[in-house]
């Protein structure tokens, strides 16, 4: 009778890398935070250094660059626009916001950012609203900046699994 060995067969290596997640950093990812800085950083450039001072005596021209002061508001546009994209291709798998517990974070995020945003507006806006840096100049296109945080959020919503 031949004698059985009860040995442990040695598995090959086994790697211990979720299958779910990929790698922290894509290009993607990159160009995503790369969209959503330029996007707040042409915000705060625009009001902090461009925008004339409409409560000024006498009016002050716009400084800075002069094609971003004849874009008056339309500033706004553009940087919401870049940060908001950036949000929105952070919502694809190959970027840890588009996957596993990322997407809700994104979500939740979105979704709350923006209803702090049309509340705070809601608050603000009368008496105060000339003392709030950006939501004075918004106006009532503040709530199209919420809506837009929440309609994010719903891109978010769409992967969620």
């Amino acid at each position: 009778m031949e004698k059985e060995a009860c040995v442990a067969k040695l598995k090959a290596k086994q790697s211990f890398v979720d299958p779910d997640r990929g790698p922290l950093l894509s290009v993607r990812f990159a160009v995503t935070v790369v969209l959503m800085v330029i996007g707040i950083a042409w915000i705060v450039f625009y009001y902090t250094v461009v925008r004339a001072d409409p409560d000024a005596i006498p009016p002050a021209k716009p400084g800075g660059p002069s094609f971003m002061g004849d874009m008056d508001k339309w500033n706004y546009a553009v940087g919401f626009g870049l940060f908001f994209l950036g949000l929105l291709m952070a919502a694809h798998p190959t970027t840890p916001l588009g996957r596993g517990r990322g997407v809700v974070v994104g979500m939740l995020a979105c979704f709350i950012l923006g209803l702090l945003w049309i509340c705070t507006f809601y608050v603000i806006s009368g008496d105060n609203l000339h003392k709030v840096a950006v939501f004075n100049d918004l106006d009532q296109w503040n709530l199209v900046v919420g809506i837009a945080f929440m309609a994010v959020g719903f891109s978010y919503a769409t992967r969620w699994e």
